[in-house]
């Protein structure tokens, strides 16, 4: 007989093979021949061949094992696909266009995925019209280095009891110092509402806004008339993210996260005056009291006001004498109490920097 399968183990076997070797093994023990002996001619060890008659199929059921999908497309339609999409008519047109006039013509070929997955393997999948596609480029990196130099703003939803109705939460922060510098609740979202809410943080922050840098996401009241007027009048430097890419905007987001999961915060607010009432406390124990972890734990007014240096030199001086009075429980130096130097508005940008005077 031979070993037909001769060093198969620890290999792939075909069906086709399996299927003769366990009709000749089968056949061989009829007329005689121990297990071990057929097994050994063919190639194969008896748990094999006890594993393919207890499985009752020869075909292989391990999942590490590649195999060939039933709906595969062949690569006559492949073909088909990239004639579709190739033709005069749809050359310049995406799958997710080219897939529903096909199916107006009473024609489905295969799914927008099909097609575009066929593309991508083909290397065509690119823009597909003379215009030139449509690029968001990353926002400019900014470094503050103090504060009042790179504000960051937004507008946040605050739910009332009325379901669908809102009111709307107005908020600046210095990315410096993580301080509130400005905040006003309304009914309803507009630009010139923004403007006012602006003109007011400048005047109690005592600046005119001269090179003050201001970011924002991409609304409308963002975008306004009367904002970007205003902004410009007064010398501010604009900033705006990419369209849906909140990461653009961290800081004010990490604000708004702060504010809903405020242990105090209530779930909606029956009249305006409650909602600018809590928000009024909420500013005041953010700014004055809250020790913000990004700013090596201290407050928000402490650090706009230069005080950090200070109270980080203090906590840095009680360390070292601990660690003096006990050095065998200090493993390492002491906690980092260095104070944050400059603080970065969209730092994943390598080109454009800009460092804010």
């Amino acid at each position: 007989m031979g070993k037909f399968l001769g060093g198969a183990r620890g290999r792939k076997i075909e069906l086709q093979q399996k299927e003769y070797a366990y009709k000749a093994i089968t056949q061989a023990k009829k007329e005689g021949c121990s297990l071990k002996k057929a097994c050994d001619l063919i190639g194969i060890s008896i748990r094999t061949y006890q594993r393919w008659k207890s499985a009752g199929t020869l075909e292989d059921k391990r999942k590490d094992v590649p195999r060939k999908p039933a709906n595969k497309l062949s690569e006559q339609e492949r073909k088909k696909i990239l004639s579709i999409c190739n033709s005069e008519t749809f050359k310049e047109l995406s799958p997710n266009k080219i897939v529903p006039m096909l199916a107006d013509r009473g024609r489905y070929i295969a799914s927008e995925s099909t097609f575009y997955r066929v593309l991508r393997e083909a290397g065509q999948l690119t823009h597909r019209q003379r215009s030139k596609p449509k690029t968001y480029s990353k926002p400019k990196h900014y470094r503050a280095s103090g504060p009042n130099q790179i504000w960051s703003w937004d507008i946040t939803y605050l739910p009332t009891l009325i379901q669908g109705m809102f009111f709307y939460l107005y908020m600046y922060i210095d990315i410096y110092s993580r301080k509130i510098v400005g905040w006003e609740v309304y009914s309803e979202q507009k630009s010139d509402l923004a403007t006012k809410v602006l003109n007011r943080a400048l005047l109690c922050e005592n600046i005119t806004g001269q090179g003050l840098v201001i970011h924002s996401d991409n609304g409308k009241p963002m975008k306004g008339s009367s904002m970007l007027a205003t902004m410009q009048n007064l010398g501010i430097v604009p900033s705006f993210s990419r369209p849906h890419v909140s990461d653009d905007n961290p800081y004010i987001e990490s604000l708004f996260k702060t504010v809903k999961y405020c242990p105090e915060y209530p779930c909606r607010f029956s009249s305006l005056e409650e909602a600018r009432n809590w928000c009024l406390e909420f500013v005041n124990w953010y700014n004055f009291k809250h020790y913000h972890s990004k700013i090596k734990f201290v407050t928000p007014e402490q650090r706009h006001l230069g005080l950090d240096i200070e109270i980080l030199a203090k906590r840095k001086d009680v360390y070292k004498k601990a660690r003096s009075k006990h050095p065998e429980r200090w493993s390492g130096n002491i906690r980092n109490w260095d104070p944050i130097l400059s603080v970065d508005l969209n730092p994943k940008a390598k080109q454009h920097l800009k460092k804010v005077a």
